[in-house]
């Protein structure tokens, strides 16, 4: 089954949920219109499922070779590179001023989505770029800016997050490389970093590392941790390449899966390159304000690893459908003249509802979180750019939790779907498993988005967007319950009470969380996941109750089509087979108080 993007839904989503046309009518957007919308997405995925697609299966299986500190990328991969930065596609949504086409983030999220969706390794590299170029972008000077991202936008040079440690992992307070301030104002790197995607390869000509690191006077923990540049290649003054700085690749790392994407631990100061012992590098900002700046970055990745989750999973969606209607076996259960395919089976039926009810309700609320990051960057009114940045801040680690644990759920029926097939490699089905197996972990996992969310998103604003969500969540209910005419009737009836339901779970764990943190706080963060999931699965059950009222307007309107009647199937899927979570959620997170007591036995 050959990758395609999912226009038809993404198109739904963007006209009938996440306001597209509002965001096109805001300052900035004015040029950009509906018709452009569609020709970028319909060129896209034509790129993204005859250019990129195909390789996917080849980074899986040739992998990326390492030699002396030298990388070369799997097959296909540099070439493809070429043509994607060529095309525009790394500038889609960055500012025009920068060299980028400055298009809504409502519509990267698609395009993302789809070259994702055709092969995740070779993503990874534009990805990691992006938070680059949107780091500088923030808070470099001018000078930083003029010379290190018109390069990142053309392709000709690419970029990387540093963070990780051996010794610290995901504790930042342990980061040890150091850096020294040298007479030219530069400073010199020495340390070792890990878990560095695309940090050595052959698709540009050079890499701008973003690097974490310490200067000799920093204060302990993460208050003493500032930001640099730090090029594979030194950058003249004008622009050309210079001597080769003193990060050298000393490996690879070998994964479970995005064997595509080569995964380096980076030496800082090996003696290897041409410029002494030590990294050249360049402070970003103020020292010792390091972190504050690479959570830009951070943030950024963080909202495209949740739409890597979305773009995964319907891989896997396709694949097991297409299987499981080709794959013949076994009586029809009200009998049959011979063999059927298995998707005449009630439990395959239910599993390929769950995987596309999760997939599509994860693509609807992650696009609708874009479009207040739209409106938070460019509305004319001071508050409401205030207030969307405030739902926006709070649905990316929703997004990139929720989205990414689907993920794995989504990629794991895909495999059941094909039973003893799904374990065989030949297949493919078993690539997106152990691809998808990665995105709750990195750039955060799930654990530190969901300690991210209670701490920083619903306890530092007493639950003010939390609660303000909730009674948007009640007007769409309203809307569900006045629904009583039609043959539809019955559909909409389990919608209401699931999604009633849903949302008294999430109101009765937030209020826990507001009352019990502040004296319990090992109560509330020992139910934190489930709460980011209880989240996760309201916020996208409520986007599905929003696109099933559609489907019944369209329906009384005389307009509704095949896909209207598939996509209020899965609507009905959502609330029978994946809202009943959210009060399973409620009951674990309510009853924290007495697990808490028993959490030192592990």
């Amino acid at each position: 089954m050959d990758y395609q993007a999912p226009i038809d839904d993404m198109r739904f989503v963007l006209h009938e949920l996440a306001g597209l046309r509002d965001v096109l009518a805001l300052p900035g957007y004015q040029e950009v219109t509906v018709d452009l919308v569609d020709a970028v997405l319909q060129e896209n995925a034509r790129f993204a499922e005859q250019e990129v697609a195909p390789l996917n299966r080849v980074g899986d299986t040739a992998h990326p070779v390492w030699d002396d500190g030298v990388v070369t990328t799997s097959p296909g991969f540099k070439e493809a590179f070429k043509e994607y930065t060529q095309a525009g596609w790394q500038g889609l949504n960055h500012s025009a001023e920068m060299g980028g086409q400055g298009l809504p983030k409502l519509l990267a999220a698609p395009a993302n989505e789809i070259m994702n969706g055709a092969n995740l390794s070779f993503s990874l590299c534009p990805l990691l770029t992006d938070g680059a170029i949107e780091a500088l972008a923030m808070v470099g000077t001018p000078e930083q800016q003029k010379l290190f991202i018109p390069p990142m936008l053309e392709g000709r040079w690419t970029g990387t997050m540093n963070l990780t440690e051996p010794q610290a992992g995901s504790d930042l307070a342990q980061v040890s490389t150091r850096a020294v301030r040298q007479e030219d104002g530069s400073y010199r790197l020495t340390g070792q970093k890990i878990f560095i995607t695309y940090g050595e390869h052959d698709m540009a000509e050079n890499i701008v590392h973003l690097v974490l690191a310490r200067t000799p006077e920093a204060p302990k923990g993460v208050k003493g941790i500032s930001l640099f540049i730090v090029p594979k290649v030194l950058v003249n003054d004008d622009g050309s390449l210079g001597k080769r700085n003193d990060v050298w690749c000393a490996s690879l790392e070998h994964k479970l899966g995005i064997h595509g994407s080569p995964t380096a631990v980076l030496l800082y100061g090996s003696g290897k390159g041409e410029v002494g012992e030590g990294a050249v590098g360049y402070l970003v900002g103020q020292e010792n304000e390091g972190l504050k700046y690479m959570f830009i970055m951070m943030n950024a990745a963080r909202f495209a690893v949740g739409m890597q989750g979305v773009a995964v999973s319907e891989a896997a969606l396709q694949h097991a459908t297409a299987y499981a209607h080709e794959r013949v076996q076994g009586q029809a259960l009200q009998g049959s003249d011979g063999p059927v395919s298995i998707a005449n089976h009630p439990d395959v039926q239910r599993m390929l509802l769950t995987m596309r009810a999760l997939t599509e309700g994860s693509r609807a609320m992650a696009y609708c979180a874009a479009a207040y990051n739209d409106v938070a960057r460019n509305h004319a009114d001071q508050e409401v750019r205030a207030e969307n940045q405030k739902r926006y801040e709070y649905f990316v680690p929703v997004v990139k939790g929720f989205c990414t644990e689907m993920a794995v759920e989504v990629a794991s029926l895909g495999v059941q779907v094909h039973g003893g097939m799904g374990f065989i490699e030949e297949t493919g089905v078993a690539q997106f498993y152990r691809d998808a197996r990665i995105l709750p972990i990195y750039e955060g996992t799930t654990a530190i988005q969901a300690n991210d969310f209670v701490g920083r998103k619903v306890l530092r604003d007493g639950g003010t967007v939390a609660i303000g969500l909730a009674q948007e969540m009640r007007a769409t209910l309203a809307e569900v319950k006045a629904i009583q005419d039609g043959q539809d009737k019955q559909a909409f009836n389990v919608i209401a009470r699931q999604l009633e339901a849903a949302i008294d779970a999430y109101e009765q764990a937030t209020q826990f969380v507001l009352q019990r943190a502040p004296q319990s706080p090992e109560a509330a963060y020992l139910g934190s996941v489930p709460y980011l999931m209880l989240a996760g699965t309201v916020h996208a059950g409520w986007q599905m109750a929003r696109a099933a009222l559609v489907c019944a307007r369209h329906s009384a309107e005389g307009r509704s089509t095949d896909f209207h009647t598939k996509k209020l199937a899965t609507c009905v899927a959502y609330a029978t087979l994946v809202l009943p979570r959210a009060q399973a959620y409620a009951a674990g997170i309510l009853e924290g108080q007495v697990l808490a007591s028993y959490s030192g036995t592990v």
